[in-house]
C-alpha cells in the first residue's frame, strides 16, 4: 500500500493506506483521533468537520491520496493549540453558553464555527445572521439558538487573541 504523509494537529504523520481511503477513517481508525465524528459518511451532516490548511472540510469526503506532506489537518483535539491555550475561545464559549446536550455534533460545530469566524474576519466584517444561516452542521438535539449565541461569543473572544 502507498504511504501518505501530512501534518496532523501540528505533527507530521505517515500512514500506509490506499489512496482512496477517506481521511475520516484514517483519522479515526488508523490514527485513533476520534474528535471528528462519523455521522453520515457522505458529506452531508458535517459531524466530522475539521480544518485542512485552516479551512473547514469534511474528512469523510477527502481521500487521503489528495493530501500533500505540507497539508495541515487540524481536528478538535488540536484546536486549543491554535490559540495557545487549554481551550480555544470557541470551545470556552460552548461551555459558557451551555450548548451541548448529547454532544455528538459539537466537535464539528465548533470547527465549522472557528472557520466561519476566521473567514468573516479576513473579509473584514462582523458575523451576520446570513453567515450563521450558512452553517449546515446538523445538531440532533436542536440546540441551534445556543449554538448561534456561542458562535457570537466565541467570535468576540477570538478577536481579542
Amino acid at each position: 500500500m502507498p504511504e501518505h504523509t501530512f501534518r496532523l494537529n501540528g505533527e507530521q504523520v505517515t500512514v500506509d493506506v490506499d489512496d482512496d481511503v477517506r481521511l475520516l477513517w484514517v483519522l479515526r481508525d488508523v490514527l485513533g483521533v476520534t474528535g471528528p465524528k462519523y455521522g453520515c459518511g457522505i458529506n452531508v451532516c458535517k459531524a466530522c468537520t475539521s480544518h485542512l490548511n485552516g479551512k473547514a472540510v469534511n474528512p469523510c469526503a477527502v481521500p487521503v491520496g489528495a493530501l500533500r506532506p505540507t497539508d495541515e489537518v487540524t481536528t478538535i483535539e488540536g484546536l486549543p493549540a491554535t490559540a495557545g491555550a487549554d481551550l480555544h475561545p470557541m470551545q470556552q464559549a460552548w461551555l459558557d453558553q451551555d450548548v451541548a446536550q448529547c454532544g455528538y455534533c459539537q466537535p464539528g460545530q465548533i470547527m465549522a464555527a472557528v472557520a466561519l469566524v476566521r473567514r468573516v474576519t479576513d473579509e473584514g466584517h462582523e458575523i451576520t445572521e446570513s453567515d450563521l444561516d450558512g452553517l449546515r452542521n446538523i445538531c440532533r438535539c436542536g440546540t441551534y439558538v445556543r449554538i448561534r449565541e456561542a458562535i457570537r461569543a466565541g467570535a468576540d473572544a477570538m478577536r481579542r487573541l
